[in-house]
Protein backbone atom coordinates (compact mmCIF):
# COMPACT_ATOMS: atom_id res chain seq x y z
CA UNK A 1 0.00 0.00 0.00
CA UNK A 2 2.81 2.43 0.83
CA UNK A 3 4.35 1.83 -2.61
CA UNK A 4 0.99 2.50 -4.29
CA UNK A 5 0.52 5.68 -2.26
CA UNK A 6 3.97 6.83 -3.28
CA UNK A 7 3.23 6.20 -6.95
CA UNK A 8 -0.10 8.03 -6.71
CA UNK A 9 1.70 10.97 -5.11
CA UNK A 10 4.20 11.10 -7.95
CA UNK A 11 1.36 11.19 -10.47
CA UNK A 12 -0.62 13.92 -8.71
CA UNK A 13 -2.33 16.50 -10.91
CA UNK A 14 -2.05 20.24 -10.46
CA UNK A 15 -5.11 22.46 -10.00
CA UNK A 16 -5.12 23.18 -13.72
CA UNK A 17 -5.61 19.49 -14.46
CA UNK A 18 -2.15 19.11 -15.99
CA UNK A 19 0.36 16.62 -14.60
CA UNK A 20 2.74 18.29 -12.17
CA UNK A 21 6.48 17.80 -12.63
CA UNK A 22 7.55 14.69 -10.76
CA UNK A 23 9.89 15.89 -8.01
CA UNK A 24 11.50 13.42 -5.62
CA UNK A 25 14.00 14.18 -2.89
CA UNK A 26 16.38 11.35 -2.02
CA UNK A 27 18.02 11.92 1.36
CA UNK A 28 21.48 10.31 1.15
CA UNK A 29 23.32 9.77 4.40
CA UNK A 30 26.62 9.27 2.57
CA UNK A 31 27.00 10.08 -1.11
CA UNK A 32 30.05 8.73 -2.93
CA UNK A 33 31.10 11.29 -5.53
CA UNK A 34 33.03 8.92 -7.78
CA UNK A 35 34.03 11.73 -10.16
CA UNK A 36 35.80 13.71 -7.42
CA UNK A 37 36.53 10.64 -5.26
CA UNK A 38 35.00 12.36 -2.24
CA UNK A 39 32.42 11.37 0.35
CA UNK A 40 29.63 13.86 0.93
CA UNK A 41 27.46 13.66 4.03
CA UNK A 42 23.71 14.29 4.30
CA UNK A 43 23.01 15.33 0.72
CA UNK A 44 19.54 15.67 -0.78
CA UNK A 45 19.41 14.47 -4.39
CA UNK A 46 16.56 16.27 -6.11
CA UNK A 47 15.12 14.26 -9.01
CA UNK A 48 12.73 15.63 -11.63
CA UNK A 49 11.47 13.86 -14.75
CA UNK A 50 14.03 11.10 -14.53
CA UNK A 51 17.09 13.30 -14.13
CA UNK A 52 18.98 14.86 -11.25
CA UNK A 53 17.92 18.47 -10.92
CA UNK A 54 20.26 19.48 -8.14
CA UNK A 55 22.13 18.39 -5.03
CA UNK A 56 20.69 20.30 -2.12
CA UNK A 57 20.99 20.65 1.64
CA UNK A 58 17.26 20.37 2.30
CA UNK A 59 14.12 18.86 0.84
CA UNK A 60 12.26 21.17 -1.61
CA UNK A 61 8.68 22.01 -0.72
CA UNK A 62 6.18 19.49 -2.05
CA UNK A 63 8.72 16.88 -3.02
CA UNK A 64 8.12 13.19 -2.36
CA UNK A 65 10.83 11.96 0.01
CA UNK A 66 12.87 8.78 -0.11
CA UNK A 67 14.89 8.43 3.06
CA UNK A 68 18.28 6.79 2.50
CA UNK A 69 19.89 8.63 5.40
CA UNK A 70 21.16 5.32 6.75
CA UNK A 71 22.73 4.21 3.47
CA UNK A 72 25.70 4.89 1.21
CA UNK A 73 24.49 6.10 -2.19
CA UNK A 74 26.37 5.66 -5.49
CA UNK A 75 25.59 6.09 -9.19
CA UNK A 76 23.95 3.11 -10.88
CA UNK A 77 26.49 0.52 -11.98
CA UNK A 78 27.41 -0.07 -15.64
CA UNK A 79 28.45 -3.47 -17.02
CA UNK A 80 30.15 -2.94 -20.37
CA UNK A 81 30.23 -6.59 -21.48
CA UNK A 82 27.10 -8.73 -21.21
CA UNK A 83 24.95 -11.13 -23.24
CA UNK A 84 21.33 -11.01 -22.06
CA UNK A 85 20.31 -13.61 -24.64
CA UNK A 86 22.70 -16.19 -23.16
CA UNK A 87 22.07 -17.99 -19.90
CA UNK A 88 25.43 -19.62 -19.18
CA UNK A 89 27.83 -21.40 -21.53
CA UNK A 90 30.60 -22.93 -19.46
CA UNK A 91 30.82 -25.66 -22.08
CA UNK A 92 30.14 -25.89 -25.82
CA UNK A 93 27.19 -28.16 -25.03
CA UNK A 94 25.59 -25.41 -22.90
CA UNK A 95 25.95 -22.95 -25.77
CA UNK A 96 24.74 -25.28 -28.51
CA UNK A 97 21.63 -26.29 -26.54
CA UNK A 98 20.47 -22.68 -26.35
CA UNK A 99 20.89 -22.00 -30.07
CA UNK A 100 19.45 -25.35 -31.18
CA UNK A 101 16.69 -26.02 -28.66
CA UNK A 102 15.39 -22.58 -27.68
CA UNK A 103 13.32 -20.39 -29.97
CA UNK A 104 14.13 -16.70 -30.19
CA UNK A 105 10.86 -15.75 -28.42
CA UNK A 106 11.80 -18.10 -25.57
CA UNK A 107 15.31 -16.69 -25.40
CA UNK A 108 13.88 -13.18 -25.32
CA UNK A 109 11.66 -14.12 -22.40
CA UNK A 110 14.65 -15.54 -20.55
CA UNK A 111 16.52 -12.34 -21.32
CA UNK A 112 13.88 -10.28 -19.54
CA UNK A 113 14.56 -12.32 -16.41
CA UNK A 114 18.30 -11.80 -16.83
CA UNK A 115 17.76 -8.06 -17.12
CA UNK A 116 15.60 -8.04 -13.99
CA UNK A 117 18.37 -9.81 -12.07
CA UNK A 118 20.98 -7.32 -13.29
CA UNK A 119 18.81 -4.34 -12.39
CA UNK A 120 18.16 -5.77 -8.94
CA UNK A 121 21.92 -5.97 -8.43
CA UNK A 122 22.25 -2.26 -9.18
CA UNK A 123 23.31 -2.43 -12.84
CA UNK A 124 21.17 0.25 -14.45
CA UNK A 125 23.05 0.16 -17.79
CA UNK A 126 24.44 -2.71 -19.86
CA UNK A 127 26.47 -2.78 -23.04
CA UNK A 128 25.19 -6.01 -24.56
CA UNK A 129 28.01 -7.05 -26.76
CA UNK A 130 26.68 -9.76 -29.10
CA UNK A 131 23.37 -11.63 -29.09
CA UNK A 132 24.71 -15.05 -30.11
CA UNK A 133 22.46 -15.96 -33.01
CA UNK A 134 19.65 -13.69 -31.87
CA UNK A 135 19.19 -11.71 -35.08
CA UNK A 136 18.16 -8.25 -33.90
CA UNK A 137 16.24 -9.36 -30.81
CA UNK A 138 18.56 -7.30 -28.63
CA UNK A 139 17.41 -4.17 -30.48
CA UNK A 140 13.81 -5.13 -29.63
CA UNK A 141 14.77 -5.65 -25.99
CA UNK A 142 16.45 -2.26 -25.91
CA UNK A 143 13.32 -0.62 -27.32
CA UNK A 144 11.05 -2.53 -24.95
CA UNK A 145 13.03 -1.30 -21.94
CA UNK A 146 13.09 2.28 -23.23
CA UNK A 147 9.33 2.20 -23.81
CA UNK A 148 8.61 0.71 -20.39
CA UNK A 149 7.21 -2.52 -21.83
CA UNK A 150 9.61 -4.48 -19.62
CA UNK A 151 11.76 -3.44 -16.70
CA UNK A 152 15.50 -3.67 -17.07
CA UNK A 153 18.76 -1.79 -17.46
CA UNK A 154 19.06 0.52 -20.46
CA UNK A 155 20.87 -1.32 -23.22
CA UNK A 156 23.56 -0.39 -25.70
CA UNK A 157 23.55 -3.26 -28.18
CA UNK A 158 26.00 -4.78 -30.68
CA UNK A 159 23.54 -7.15 -32.42
CA UNK A 160 25.13 -10.04 -34.32
CA UNK A 161 28.92 -9.60 -33.87
CA UNK A 162 31.26 -10.39 -36.75
CA UNK A 163 33.64 -13.25 -37.58
CA UNK A 164 35.01 -14.72 -40.81
CA UNK A 165 33.71 -17.99 -42.24
CA UNK A 166 34.59 -20.97 -40.09
CA UNK A 167 35.74 -18.95 -37.10
CA UNK A 168 32.77 -19.39 -34.75
CA UNK A 169 30.28 -22.02 -33.59
CA UNK A 170 28.17 -23.96 -33.89
CA UNK A 171 30.69 -26.44 -35.21
CA UNK A 172 31.19 -30.19 -35.51
CA UNK A 173 27.76 -31.11 -36.89
CA UNK A 174 27.09 -33.15 -40.02
CA UNK A 175 27.91 -31.13 -43.10
CA UNK A 176 24.43 -31.75 -44.53
CA UNK A 177 22.89 -29.71 -41.72
CA UNK A 178 22.51 -25.96 -41.95
CA UNK A 179 23.00 -25.24 -38.25
CA UNK A 180 22.62 -21.71 -36.86
CA UNK A 181 25.66 -19.56 -36.15
CA UNK A 182 26.30 -17.38 -33.15
CA UNK A 183 27.64 -14.51 -35.26
CA UNK A 184 27.33 -12.92 -38.67
CA UNK A 185 30.13 -14.18 -40.90
CA UNK A 186 31.75 -11.96 -43.50
CA UNK A 187 34.77 -12.35 -45.74
CA UNK A 188 36.64 -9.63 -47.57
CA UNK A 189 36.68 -5.91 -46.86
CA UNK A 190 33.61 -5.07 -48.94
CA UNK A 191 31.43 -7.79 -47.41
CA UNK A 192 32.51 -6.82 -43.90
CA UNK A 193 31.78 -3.16 -44.58
CA UNK A 194 28.33 -4.15 -45.87
CA UNK A 195 27.67 -6.20 -42.72
CA UNK A 196 28.53 -3.21 -40.53
CA UNK A 197 26.16 -1.00 -42.49
CA UNK A 198 23.35 -3.54 -42.21
CA UNK A 199 23.77 -3.95 -38.47
CA UNK A 200 23.74 -0.20 -37.92
CA UNK A 201 20.67 0.14 -40.15
CA UNK A 202 18.92 -2.36 -37.88
CA UNK A 203 19.79 -0.52 -34.68
CA UNK A 204 23.30 -1.55 -33.58
CA UNK A 205 24.90 0.94 -31.18
CA UNK A 206 28.24 -0.89 -31.28
CA UNK A 207 30.01 -3.24 -33.66
CA UNK A 208 31.55 -6.35 -32.13
CA UNK A 209 34.34 -8.27 -33.87
CA UNK A 210 36.10 -11.51 -33.02
CA UNK A 211 39.80 -10.85 -33.52
CA UNK A 212 41.14 -14.28 -32.56
CA UNK A 213 40.27 -17.86 -31.64
CA UNK A 214 41.78 -21.26 -30.78
CA UNK A 215 44.19 -20.47 -27.95
CA UNK A 216 47.37 -22.50 -27.49
CA UNK A 217 50.78 -22.51 -25.84
CA UNK A 218 53.95 -22.11 -27.83
CA UNK A 219 57.05 -24.18 -26.97
CA UNK A 220 58.41 -21.19 -25.01
CA UNK A 221 55.23 -21.14 -22.87
CA UNK A 222 53.69 -18.02 -24.36
CA UNK A 223 49.97 -18.17 -25.12
CA UNK A 224 48.92 -17.28 -28.63
CA UNK A 225 45.91 -17.83 -30.92
CA UNK A 226 44.73 -17.97 -34.49
CA UNK A 227 43.90 -14.59 -36.04
CA UNK A 228 40.46 -14.15 -37.56
CA UNK A 229 40.17 -11.15 -39.86
CA UNK A 230 42.94 -9.84 -42.05
CA UNK A 231 44.11 -6.32 -41.29
CA UNK A 232 42.34 -5.14 -44.45
CA UNK A 233 39.04 -6.68 -43.31
CA UNK A 234 39.36 -5.38 -39.73
CA UNK A 235 40.28 -1.91 -40.95
CA UNK A 236 37.22 -1.83 -43.20
CA UNK A 237 34.99 -2.80 -40.26
CA UNK A 238 36.43 -0.12 -37.99
CA UNK A 239 36.44 2.56 -40.68
CA UNK A 240 32.81 1.93 -41.57
CA UNK A 241 31.74 1.93 -37.94
CA UNK A 242 33.62 5.12 -37.12
CA UNK A 243 32.40 7.00 -40.19
CA UNK A 244 28.84 6.23 -39.06
CA UNK A 245 29.62 7.27 -35.46
CA UNK A 246 29.76 3.82 -33.93
CA UNK A 247 32.56 2.28 -31.91
CA UNK A 248 34.09 -1.17 -32.27
CA UNK A 249 34.68 -3.73 -29.52
CA UNK A 250 37.14 -6.52 -30.25
CA UNK A 251 37.01 -9.91 -28.59
CA UNK A 252 40.75 -10.52 -28.32
CA UNK A 253 42.45 -12.94 -25.95
CA UNK A 254 46.13 -12.93 -26.96
CA UNK A 255 48.65 -10.63 -28.70
CA UNK A 256 47.81 -12.39 -31.96
CA UNK A 257 44.40 -10.70 -31.94
CA UNK A 258 45.47 -7.52 -30.16
CA UNK A 259 47.98 -6.57 -32.85
CA UNK A 260 45.41 -6.66 -35.66
CA UNK A 261 42.62 -5.08 -33.61
CA UNK A 262 44.75 -2.19 -32.39
CA UNK A 263 46.29 -1.60 -35.81
CA UNK A 264 42.77 -1.26 -37.21
CA UNK A 265 41.80 1.24 -34.49
CA UNK A 266 39.26 -0.59 -32.31
CA UNK A 267 37.88 1.23 -29.27
CA UNK A 268 37.92 -1.56 -26.68
CA UNK A 269 39.61 -4.88 -26.10
CA UNK A 270 37.27 -7.47 -24.61
CA UNK A 271 38.78 -10.07 -22.25
CA UNK A 272 42.44 -9.35 -23.09
CA UNK A 273 43.61 -12.27 -20.98
CA UNK A 274 47.16 -12.18 -22.33
CA UNK A 275 48.52 -8.65 -22.66
CA UNK A 276 52.14 -8.27 -23.67
CA UNK A 277 54.12 -5.09 -23.01
CA UNK A 278 53.60 -3.76 -26.54
CA UNK A 279 49.83 -4.15 -26.28
CA UNK A 280 49.68 -2.46 -22.89
CA UNK A 281 51.80 0.44 -24.11
CA UNK A 282 49.61 0.94 -27.18
CA UNK A 283 46.38 0.75 -25.20
CA UNK A 284 47.63 3.19 -22.57
CA UNK A 285 48.87 5.68 -25.18
CA UNK A 286 45.64 5.62 -27.21
CA UNK A 287 43.29 5.14 -24.22
CA UNK A 288 41.82 1.96 -25.65
CA UNK A 289 39.57 0.55 -22.94
CA UNK A 290 40.07 -2.93 -21.46
CA UNK A 291 37.03 -4.93 -20.35
CA UNK A 292 38.69 -7.79 -18.43
CA UNK A 293 35.65 -10.05 -17.76
CA UNK A 294 37.42 -11.75 -14.85
CA UNK A 295 34.14 -13.07 -13.43
CA UNK A 296 33.45 -15.21 -16.47
CA UNK A 297 37.10 -16.28 -16.73
CA UNK A 298 36.88 -17.68 -13.20
CA UNK A 299 33.52 -19.31 -13.95
CA UNK A 300 34.56 -21.18 -17.09
CA UNK A 301 38.12 -22.09 -16.11
CA UNK A 302 37.12 -25.27 -14.29
CA UNK A 303 34.59 -26.78 -16.71
CA UNK A 304 36.55 -25.91 -19.86
CA UNK A 305 39.90 -27.02 -18.42
CA UNK A 306 38.48 -30.51 -18.07
CA UNK A 307 38.96 -30.86 -21.83
CA UNK A 308 41.62 -28.18 -22.45
CA UNK A 309 43.92 -26.92 -19.66
CA UNK A 310 44.57 -23.69 -21.56
CA UNK A 311 41.52 -22.15 -19.87
CA UNK A 312 43.08 -22.28 -16.40
CA UNK A 313 46.24 -20.75 -17.86
CA UNK A 314 44.18 -18.01 -19.46
CA UNK A 315 42.52 -17.15 -16.15
CA UNK A 316 45.86 -16.84 -14.37
CA UNK A 317 47.25 -14.79 -17.25
CA UNK A 318 44.22 -12.48 -17.11
CA UNK A 319 44.89 -11.57 -13.49
CA UNK A 320 48.49 -10.68 -14.26
CA UNK A 321 47.41 -8.69 -17.32
CA UNK A 322 44.94 -6.60 -15.31
CA UNK A 323 47.59 -5.82 -12.69
CA UNK A 324 50.05 -4.65 -15.32
CA UNK A 325 47.48 -2.78 -17.43
CA UNK A 326 46.20 -0.89 -14.40
CA UNK A 327 49.73 0.05 -13.34
CA UNK A 328 50.46 1.33 -16.86
CA UNK A 329 47.34 3.53 -16.98
CA UNK A 330 45.18 1.53 -19.37
CA UNK A 331 41.52 2.58 -18.82
CA UNK A 332 39.62 -0.38 -17.40
CA UNK A 333 35.82 -0.62 -17.53
CA UNK A 334 33.75 -3.19 -15.69
CA UNK A 335 32.86 -5.98 -18.06
CA UNK A 336 31.73 -9.28 -16.62
CA UNK A 337 30.53 -11.32 -19.63
CA UNK A 338 27.31 -12.06 -17.76
CA UNK A 339 25.44 -14.59 -19.86
CA UNK A 340 28.69 -16.48 -20.22
CA UNK A 341 27.91 -17.36 -16.62
CA UNK A 342 24.33 -18.01 -15.50
CA UNK A 343 22.74 -14.75 -14.41
CA UNK A 344 21.41 -16.32 -11.20
CA UNK A 345 24.70 -18.04 -10.27
CA UNK A 346 26.96 -14.98 -10.07
CA UNK A 347 26.48 -11.37 -9.04
CA UNK A 348 28.07 -9.11 -11.64
CA UNK A 349 29.37 -6.89 -8.83
CA UNK A 350 31.97 -9.58 -8.09
CA UNK A 351 34.03 -7.86 -10.76
CA UNK A 352 34.63 -4.90 -8.42
CA UNK A 353 36.31 -7.01 -5.75
CA UNK A 354 38.39 -8.84 -8.32
CA UNK A 355 39.86 -5.51 -9.41
CA UNK A 356 40.63 -4.51 -5.81
CA UNK A 357 42.31 -7.87 -5.23
CA UNK A 358 44.57 -7.07 -8.19
CA UNK A 359 45.68 -3.64 -7.01
CA UNK A 360 42.94 -1.11 -7.64
CA UNK A 361 41.78 1.10 -4.81
CA UNK A 362 38.06 0.85 -4.01
CA UNK A 363 37.60 4.27 -5.61
CA UNK A 364 39.29 3.10 -8.81
CA UNK A 365 37.19 -0.04 -8.93
CA UNK A 366 33.98 1.95 -8.48
CA UNK A 367 35.04 4.38 -11.20
CA UNK A 368 35.60 1.45 -13.57
CA UNK A 369 31.91 0.57 -13.28
CA UNK A 370 30.68 4.16 -13.47
CA UNK A 371 32.92 6.97 -14.81
CA UNK A 372 35.13 4.88 -17.12
CA UNK A 373 32.28 2.74 -18.44
CA UNK A 374 30.13 5.83 -19.08
CA UNK A 375 32.95 7.43 -21.07
CA UNK A 376 33.32 4.25 -23.12
CA UNK A 377 29.62 4.52 -23.98
CA UNK A 378 29.92 8.21 -24.85
CA UNK A 379 27.67 9.07 -21.91
CA UNK A 380 29.95 11.30 -19.83
CA UNK A 381 27.91 13.48 -17.50
CA UNK A 382 24.73 11.53 -18.19
CA UNK A 383 25.57 8.13 -16.71
CA UNK A 384 27.91 7.02 -13.95
CA UNK A 385 27.66 10.22 -11.91
CA UNK A 386 25.35 11.82 -9.39
CA UNK A 387 25.31 15.39 -10.65
CA UNK A 388 22.84 17.92 -12.08
CA UNK A 389 21.64 16.86 -15.52
CA UNK A 390 22.62 13.21 -15.11
CA UNK A 391 20.18 10.33 -15.31
CA UNK A 392 18.68 9.62 -11.92
CA UNK A 393 20.29 6.19 -11.56
CA UNK A 394 21.07 5.51 -7.91
CA UNK A 395 22.25 2.54 -5.87
CA UNK A 396 21.97 2.32 -2.10
CA UNK A 397 24.17 0.13 0.09
CA UNK A 398 23.87 -0.59 3.79
CA UNK A 399 27.65 -0.91 4.07
CA UNK A 400 30.60 1.22 2.95
CA UNK A 401 32.30 -0.12 -0.22
CA UNK A 402 35.35 2.02 0.48
CA UNK A 403 35.96 -0.15 3.53
CA UNK A 404 34.71 -3.41 2.01
CA UNK A 405 34.29 -3.49 -1.76
CA UNK A 406 32.11 -6.61 -1.50
CA UNK A 407 29.38 -4.28 -0.21
CA UNK A 408 28.63 -3.69 -3.90
CA UNK A 409 27.34 -7.28 -4.00
CA UNK A 410 24.65 -6.48 -1.40
CA UNK A 411 22.59 -3.70 -2.96
CA UNK A 412 19.47 -2.76 -1.00
CA UNK A 413 18.09 0.14 -3.09
CA UNK A 414 17.99 0.80 -6.84
CA UNK A 415 16.55 3.74 -8.77
CA UNK A 416 16.67 4.00 -12.57
CA UNK A 417 15.56 7.14 -14.39
CA UNK A 418 13.99 8.40 -11.19
CA UNK A 419 11.87 5.27 -10.65
CA UNK A 420 12.45 3.03 -7.64
CA UNK A 421 12.92 -0.52 -8.89
CA UNK A 422 14.19 -2.03 -5.64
Amino acid sequence: MRRLSFLFALCALSASGQASPVVTAVKAGRLLDVAAQKVRENVVIVVENGRIKELAASVPAGAAVIDLSGKTVLPGFIDAHTHVLLQGDATAEDYDAQLLKESLPYRALRATRAMAIALGHGFTTLRDIGNEGGGFVDVDLKRAVAAGVVSGPRLFVATKALAPTGAYGLAGYAWELDVPKGVEMCDGADACRRAVRDQIAHGADWIKVYADRSYYKQPDGQIRSLPNFTLEEMTAIVDQAHRTRRKVAAHSITPTGHAIALAAGVDSIEHGNVLDDATIAAMAARKVVLCPTLTVSAFVAGPRSATNPIWSDLYEAAKDSVRRAHKAGVPIAVGTDAGGFDWDKRNQAEEFRRYVELGMTPWEALRSGTIVAAALLGQEGSLGVIAPGARADLVGLQEDPLQDITATERVSFVMKDGVVVR
